[in-house]
């Protein structure tokens, strides 16, 4: 027999949850689906949840994602979606987690009601998990561990360099791949939490016990009376030179990285 329809099509308008809940309301019971008794978890991942605009990421949620709230739970509550006006309800099988950078913004910025809703768990770097690589010498794992503690007190450990910036070299490790890391991410970096203040930059590079200064991935240049020349006797005495040279060779050497774990 030929049929006009078939026999079986999908209902692109319900979904399997809008069936469930359906029968449910009439009192319908599907034992195999009851029986089981184990929910598979989920996951939702929100990177860089402080950036965002909380109010309409999470909308109606909010309230509903309070442990008490989900449904399956005592206190269970239900929301009718604005467009569709479908119930709608979050599992208590669904966790959340937001990705922040507490570099960027504080805390502060985010809403007390979403902080009560979230536990925090910091993320340091973990310069532990790279103590296996070394570069013709220089350890990677006490390389970033000494500088952080410099920046930890010259700054606050909230601008600790992650150790993500040296996992490259796991699979590269070469003197190259680390002048990249160093002159193209580690450096602007630094640039960016000191607001180009050179001096502590050069302090956390170790800059200012170095005595060759070809080793210095940054330096300040010498030169006998050069403010005078640039600017007259007067005027001179009142200056200080603040200029700051970047030395790209110093990427390269690889006794210049040594440098930085001098007297760590």
């Amino acid at each position: 027999k030929r049929f006009s329809l078939p026999a079986c099509y999908p209902l692109e308008r319900m979904t399997v949850s809008d069936v469930l809940r359906h029968l449910e309301a009439n009192n319908i019971q599907l034992p195999e689906y009851q029986s089981t008794g184990k929910k598979q978890n989920y996951v939702i991942v929100i990177d860089e949840i402080n950036r965002g605009n909380i109010s309409k990421i999470f909308g109606e949620l909010i309230t509903l994602i309070e442990p008490s709230k989900r449904d399956g739970n005592e206190e269970a509550l239900k929301l009718s979606l604005p467009y569709s006006g479908k119930p709608f309800s979050v599992p208590n099988n669904l966790y959340i987690i937001g990705t922040m950078n507490t570099a960027d913004r504080s805390l502060a910025g985010l809403d007390i009601a979403l902080r009560r809703r979230f536990t925090f768990v910091e993320m340091p770097p973990c310069p532990e998990l790279l103590s296996d690589i070394e570069i013709d010498g220089p350890n990677i794992g006490q390389l970033i561990e000494v500088m952080n503690q410099r920046i930890e007190v010259l700054l606050d450990r909230d601008h600790c360099l992650g150790h993500a910036y040296f996992l490259p070299l796991r699979q590269d490790r070469s003197l190259d791949k680390l002048a990249s890391i160093f002159r193209n991410q580690i450096l602007p970096l630094l640039q960016e939490y000191f607001f180009e203040d050179w001096e502590r930059i050069s302090w956390v590079l170790n800059g200012h016990r170095v005595n060759d200064k070809s080793l210095c991935f940054i330096y300040q240049p010498e030169g006998d009376n050069r403010l005078t020349k640039l600017f007259g006797d007067t005027l001179a005495e009142q200056l200080e030179d603040r200029s700051w040279t970047l030395n790209p060779d110093a990427f390269f050497n690889i006794n210049s990285y040594d440098q930085i774990l001098k007297g760590a």
